[in-house]
């Protein structure tokens, strides 16, 4: 799996939007059991921390040290890294497996064997992240030029997963049908530019020029978004959910 996120760590914990209570709430009424919870990918532990409201124990897994650094501590919530391949998990031991923002990076195949593994039977898995920001119409033309032509070559091929809002991942479960959910904020734009900041594609081109591709766009933005204005910024929320 590869890791695009160690590096400013700090800022992706910052500036990366989390995943609404309402969202949450939901699963809560789909998932009978709620002991033993298994967040894979984790991260900055955003949805270990909400798991952990919900349910008795949660394990949080990244192969990232740098952002499992970030993460708030629970007593309930152990953290540990490890790939999603291949975990030290017992056989049948999950009610819950989720993965935000993440399956993309993954060796399907090997994924799912552990999954199929270490979860009970008919436990849920979870597969959620979010699609490209929306602002306003204006803004949205910039960032979709930015997106696809400025930055557009030095995307990883995992990104079409993304793109493609998740449909495309294989997905060989008994799946459930979902209502749909988005993320929603109030977003000034140093904020803004700060979540731009945190694409992997920003990343690969910094270090490949050694120039910041944001500089450009900043000031196209800033003509339409004044520095002490916030502005209602939206993320559709990407969702599979199946039985295992």
């Amino acid at each position: 799996m590869k890791d695009n996120f160690s590096t400013q760590s700090d800022q992706y914990a910052k500036y990366r939007p989390k995943y609404p209570n309402d969202f949450f709430d939901y699963l809560g009424t789909i998932i009978k059991n709620k002991h033993v919870a298994w967040d894979c990918g984790t991260g900055n532990g955003q949805v270990a921390i909400e798991l952990a409201k919900r349910f008795t124990m949660v394990y949080a897994t990244d192969i990232s040290v740098a952002q499992l650094a970030q993460a708030q501590q629970l007593p309930n919530v152990i953290y540990s890294v490890q790939a999603a391949e291949k975990t030290n998990f017992p056989n049948d031991f999950f009610d819950l497996i989720t993965v935000a923002q993440a399956i993309h990076w993954f060796d399907f195949e090997k994924f799912y064997g552990e999954i199929k593994r270490t979860a009970k039977p008919n436990a849920t898995l979870v597969v959620m992240g979010y699609g490209k920001i929306e602002v306003s119409p204006e803004i949205d033309t910039i960032i979709s030029d930015f997106y696809k032509n400025t930055i557009g070559n030095y995307w990883d091929k995992e990104r079409k997963y993304i793109d493609e809002l998740y449909k495309t991942i294989p997905f060989p479960f008994e799946e459930i049908e979902t209502p749909s959910f988005s993320i929603s904020y109030n977003w000034s734009l140093d904020h803004f530019m700060g979540y731009l900041g945190t694409w992997s594609a920003v990343k690969h081109y910094i270090n490949d020029t050694m120039q910041n591709p944001l500089d450009v766009i900043e000031n196209q933005l800033e003509d339409l978004w004044e520095r002490d204005v916030v502005k209602k910024i939206k993320f559709p929320l990407l969702l599979r959910i199946g039985i295992l």
